[in-house]
């Protein structure tokens, strides 16, 4: 992987500040010991939950079932490349047959749809909703069927 001009790697700025990054402004009267009461500007690190606070993401535990489910279906040939996006109404996990193509399935995470249809969807290249839910695992299941032999 190949950084650009002013990028630098994760791990280079993990208990500082990243170059780059603004500085948080401490308001006046709240200011912590060893700091002036006036507008300082504090250079210490900013907390992830200030960038992703506005954003829906997945878990640890959803993660692990999707990257489960993505990797048999790698195993199998049948898919080849993924994408993750985290927006403001919702995640969006995205499976590739290659990676210049539109996506073959979106398996989107909207909270919004909680109480109504589900939290969860597949939704296929054409954009038809697979199945909707509210546990991923059931809504994985129309992904993830594996052929059964009939005795007749």
């Amino acid at each position: 992987m190949s950084l650009g001009p002013g990028d630098s790697e994760p791990s280079q700025f993990r208990g500082g500040v990243a170059p780059g990054s603004p500085p948080r402004v401490v308001p006046a009267g709240k200011a912590t010991s060893g700091q002036a009461k006036t507008g300082q500007v504090s250079t210490g690190p900013v907390s992830a939950n200030q960038f992703t606070a506005n954003q829906v993401t997945f878990d640890r535990a959803e993660l692990n079932r999707l990257f489960g489910l993505y990797g048999r279906k790698v195993a199998a040939g049948e898919w080849r490349d993924y994408a993750i996006d985290f927006l403001k109404d919702r995640a969006v996990f995205s499976v590739f047959r290659r990676a210049c193509e539109v996506p073959l399935y979106r398996i989107e995470k909207n909270p919004r749809l909680a109480r109504r249809q589900g939290t969860y969807s597949v939704i296929s290249a054409t954009g038809l909703i697979v199945r909707r839910g509210q546990e991923l695992d059931r809504v994985l299941r129309a992904l993830d069927r594996s052929l059964s032999v009939v005795a007749g």
